[in-house]
């Protein structure tokens, strides 16, 4: 019985496909995610606010942060400024938010997003809804004008993670 090495590995080792006659074949190399490379911004121009003074560790460790999935995101009538959040929090029941960055996003942009939030503040009634937290963002000045980015974690983390 005359077998090549590959016909002998194919007939111990067997694969879903028949490897063939390997001396024609050449498979094309995999192509690899390559990404790219991170955008270069220009911070130079930018101003950012004084720190705080400090706070106690025991303090600030009261503040419960988490990750929070934006189920719709809305205008609130009769304002300029303020957004309506639904918000799923981990516990089952809509969480509402209400945040003034209307003018830096539209509300449709920020649905299925994963942002940050803090859930134990007491509620704020503003416009007649109450707020049950604060959403985290990030503001500095630039060339003269506010900027305000929201803070946006990665999709995978899931709703009502802790954040330490």
């Amino acid at each position: 019985m005359n077998m090549t090495m590959y016909e002998l590995l194919g007939k111990l080792f067997p694969t879903m496909k028949p490897l063939g006659d390997t001396a024609q074949k050449t498979e094309k190399p995999a192509v690899e995610n390559v990404s790219k490379a991170p955008e270069k911004i220009d911070f130079s121009d930018v101003t950012i606010e004084p720190l705080f003074e400090e706070v106690d560790f025991e303090t600030f460790s009261k503040s419960d942060f988490r990750a929070v999935k934006v189920k719709d995101c809305q205008a609130v009538p009769k304002s300029k400024k303020l957004l309506k959040f639904v918000l799923d929090d981990g516990t089952g029941q809509d969480r509402v938010i209400l945040s003034g960055i209307h003018e830096y996003y539209e509300p449709e942009e920020l649905i299925g997003k994963t942002l940050i939030a803090i859930v134990n503040l007491p509620p704020r009634k503003m416009m007649g809804i109450d707020s049950c937290g604060m959403l985290l963002s990030a503001i500095h000045t630039q060339k003269g004008e506010e900027r305000l980015n929201l803070l946006m974690a990665d999709d995978h983390i899931p709703a009502g993670a802790k954040l330490y």
